[in-house]
């Protein structure tokens, strides 16, 4: 598979949590990226199927509904 390079501007803000990321997963900045582009993928084959995506309190079991644009 050939790989393309591209520029990516981020605020600091952003920048700063990418950094925290990364640390926190011990990953570099491009294979963050490159699971959260994959992560994004398939969120978007499940909202396109009629899928919902939620998060659940394993405790209390409450249920958020994520919105996505």
């Amino acid at each position: 598979m050939s790989k393309k390079t591209m520029t990516l501007n981020l605020t600091e803000a952003e920048m700063a949590v990418l950094e925290e990321l990364c640390d926190k997963k011990d990953l570099s900045k491009t294979v963050l990226l490159r699971q959260a582009l994959r992560l994004y993928q398939r969120v978007e084959e499940r909202l396109e199927r009629g899928d919902k995506l939620f998060f659940e309190d394993e405790t209390s079991k409450e249920k958020a509904e994520i919105m996505m644009l």
